[in-house]
């Protein structure tokens, strides 16, 4: 079902941290597209596992943490997913068994003595990026290219002030998106594409979670992807309102913001077909 979710609909802006509070029964939430996720990181980890997970050694007891938390959550709550999926090859490392039993990607965050650092990783859809740049960095430096989040930036503090004081039992959640060309779940690849046909366009929505592990005080950051065609917008009964808001948050993106999402050359032409869309629907 496309647009579950619709972050660019809402209050919040883009690079913006945007975080609230999240119900911990809605940590994970798998649906009925599950399967293809998880066929996806199977193949991933069998041809390509050095680009889908990497952890340090003194990772392991978070790994293990989280796949025990990750178990007891979806017994309690996906009693039916956890019957259907079973659990992974027992040899393997834990987060990589977790991972496997879920559509979310799982980071595990330790705090470091440079800062909050990616200890471990399982990350089989990223979105623009690689994990081997950025696998046991801090997050100035995971963040080192995304407009108002360098190191030594208000929002670069921010986050390790909310790292710091999360607390176990409350979880965050925020969303990110931005636009790609294709319907493809691993895309570590620039998003960029100049010479696309507006109606190529795919919303690529991220819903992240936060979580503290409370025995290691390790944080699991899960990223679930959800694929959106801007074409699906004519067959949605609330299209009209979400194209117009899609195009409103493009126009207000400015010009290094636009560069870091591929979009400096492709916003206007967007934009002018998502208007163009909504107003050949009204002169139905």
């Amino acid at each position: 079902m496309p647009f579950t979710y619709t972050p660019y609909a809402g209050a919040t802006r883009p690079f913006t941290i945007g975080l609230s509070a999240l119900d911990p029964q809605r940590w994970i939430d798998p649906d009925a597209d599950c399967d293809r996720y998880l066929n996806e990181k199977r193949a991933l980890a069998a041809t390509r596992l050095d680009e889908v997970f990497r952890a340090t050694e003194d990772s392991l007891p978070a790994q293990e943490e989280c796949l025990a938390a990750l178990v007891a959550h979806l017994k309690a709550h996906h009693p039916r997913h956890m019957l259907e999926t079973g659990l992974a090859d027992q040899r393997l490392p834990p987060l990589l068994r977790a991972g496997m039993l879920v559509q979310d990607d799982l980071v595990i965050m330790m705090k470091r003595e440079a800062g909050w650092s990616i200890a471990a990783a399982h990350l089989s859809f990223p979105s623009s990026w690689s994990l081997a740049e950025k696998f046991d960095r801090p997050m100035e430096a995971v963040h080192e290219h995304v407009p108002g989040f360098q190191g030594g930036t208000r929002n670069a503090v921010m986050i390790n002030r909310i790292f710091d004081n999360l607390a176990p039992g409350l979880p965050a959640e925020r969303f990110n998106w931005s636009i790609n060309w294709k319907e493809k779940l691993f895309h570590p690849e620039t998003g960029r594409n100049d010479a696309a046909k507006p109606d190529e366009a795919v919303v690529r929505v991220e819903r992240q979670t936060l979580t503290k592990l409370p025995v290691t005080g390790a944080i699991v950051f899960t990223i679930r992807i959800y694929l959106d065609p801007v074409t699906a917008f004519r067959n949605h009964p609330d299209g009209p309102r979400l194209r117009a808001a899609l195009a409103e948050q493009l126009e207000g993106l400015a010009g290094d913001q636009l560069r870091y999402k591929g979009l400096d050359i492709q916003r206007d032409r967007l934009v002018a077909h998502l208007r163009q869309d909504t107003a050949l629907e009204n002169q139905r």
